[in-house]
């Protein structure tokens, strides 16, 4: 088995596509029309940080309880882990593009680590070497 899509929920496509891709550096795996269970159009949005094997699927919030969990979907933990090959590079990286660190980095027994905000709020650990 292989654990493929997780699900963020966001405000609007485009501002995460853009988020994702422009800013940090993720591919745009599929950006697809869609029509949900109710008729309605949507759009099959995949990004990837690379040669991951579990990618994120953009879900447009489209009701009341998916617009209030934007940016809580972990209840203000973190809940998404980047773990990359070069921390500093990324990290500079992720600093000139304008992504919101909360913290400076630390070491950890598990490597170095930095928490970081996505476009919706969502919290992220920025883990490496």
């Amino acid at each position: 088995m292989e654990l493929s899509l997780v699900t963020l929920l966001v405000t609007d496509y485009d501002a995460a596509i853009a988020f994702f891709v422009d800013k940090m550096g993720f591919g745009l795996v599929e950006d697809s029309p869609s029509v949900a269970a109710d008729g309605s159009a949507k759009r099959w949005v995949v990004v990837s940080p690379g040669d991951a094997a579990t990618n994120i699927l953009l879900a447009q919030a489209s009701n009341e309880a998916q617009h209030a969990a934007v940016g809580n979907q972990h209840g203000g933990r973190v809940g998404f882990f980047l773990r990359v090959d070069n921390f500093a590079a990324q990290h500079e990286q992720m600093v000139a593009a304008g992504v919101e660190f909360l913290e400076e980095p630390r070491h950890e027994p598990y490597g170095t680590v930095a928490v970081w905000r996505d476009l919706s709020g969502n919290l992220w650990d920025l883990l490496g070497n």
